[in-house]
């Protein structure tokens, strides 16, 4: 016997795919999904759509913008010889919430994980050294997760980057075992940066 109507039972399903979102949950949001206003529900589908069609990576650094570059990318107030490399666009909301890095970002996309079949041509580093080709002299601070897909992505951009004159630091060890970096509140977050250790230069 089916114990949600169709069409409810697929809201469920949809919210449940989401990240963090439980069955009680998926099932709570539902249900206040279905009692607010048709008006309402348009406009947000629209804007769902919307942000769907219009949003894409930076063709610079792989943030998500509605232009060809991101804002961070085009100011040029910012350090571009200072980036910070990340796992996923979510990071680069986090570091920009705690409002003391003034360099730019350069987002992977992913880490390196043989057992998931994600290899080095699956996440965005081809990009990455054609930006640091381009400069004098680089700093990467990589602000990755402390995992062993985020230590295998860390050794190989070590690796890629032994013979260039480039300095390689990650971000301090006070940073929980494996924690994503966009949960870690700003404080934390700025201190993992002050304190980010020298691993190559």
């Amino acid at each position: 016997m089916r114990l949600y109507p169709i069409e409810l039972e697929k809201l469920i399903d949809f919210f449940k795919k989401l990240p963090g979102i439980g069955e009680k949950t998926a099932e709570r949001l539902s249900l206040a999904l279905i009692s607010m206003p048709k008006e309402y529900l348009e406009e947000v589908s629209l804007d769902i759509l919307n942000a769907k069609k219009n949003l894409s990576p930076c063709s610079v650094c792989g943030q998500l913008t509605n232009e060809k570059e991101c804002l961070i990318c085009r100011d040029t107030n910012r350090d571009h010889s200072l980036i910070c490399v990340i796992e996923d666009f979510k990071s680069v909301f986090a570091f920009e919430k705690a409002g003391n890095f003034n360099g730019v970002y350069h987002v992977l996309n992913g880490l390196i994980s043989p057992i998931d079949d994600v290899g080095v041509e699956d996440i965005n580093l081809a990009s990455l050294v054609q930006r640091v080709k381009k400069l004098d002299h680089a700093e990467l601070i990589l602000a990755l997760k402390s995992s062993i897909e985020g230590e295998t992505t860390t050794l190989y951009i070590q690796k890629i980057f032994e013979n260039m004159p480039v300095k390689i630091s990650r971000l301090s060890y006070g940073l929980p075992i494996g924690a994503e970096i966009d949960y870690l509140d700003t404080t934390t977050l700025d201190k993992a940066l002050e304190d980010r250790k020298t691993i190559s230069e």
